[in-house]
């Protein structure tokens, strides 16, 4: 996206860069536990054995009015309240883009697509995800 034209030139921020914002915003929040990708993503992160910060983020620009509109697909702690840790992705998101860019963030738009919980009482480290269908998900 072009950002700003100035006398000494223009400045651009990439797409990329406002999905990583995004998605290290969401991945901050108590709660949240990942992200949720792509299967191609997921596979991409496993064979170069990197970590793909911008996982579960779509970011839509409107160019006339320098805003931009965010989706992101997290997967939740097992008996956390959905609906606050939601507010809270959203808030923090809303926050470090405008922030960090300058942007005005019109919306975002949470989706949870995943649930995570321990395998044994105690045990944090060895999480087990649960899925839904995608007739299951409601938007």
């Amino acid at each position: 996206m072009e950002f700003q034209a100035t006398s000494m030139g223009k400045i651009q921020i990439a797409d990329e860069v406002l999905q990583v914002i995004a998605g290290l915003a969401a991945s901050e929040v108590p709660g949240v536990v990942g992200m949720s990708g792509s299967f191609a993503g997921g596979l991409t992160e496993q064979l170069l054995g990197r970590k793909n910060l911008s996982k579960g983020v779509k970011v839509e620009f409107a160019e006339e009015d320098r805003a931009c509109t965010v989706d992101v697909s997290v997967v939740l702690d097992f008996g956390v309240n959905i609906p606050d840790v939601c507010m809270s992705v959203q808030e923090n998101i809303k926050q470090a883009i405008e922030s960090m860019t300058g942007l005005e963030v019109k919306a975002v738009h949470v989706h949870v697509s995943a649930v995570a919980f321990s395998q044994e009482k105690g045990q944090d480290k060895t999480k087990d995800v649960t899925e839904l269908p995608p007739a299951q998900i409601r938007k």
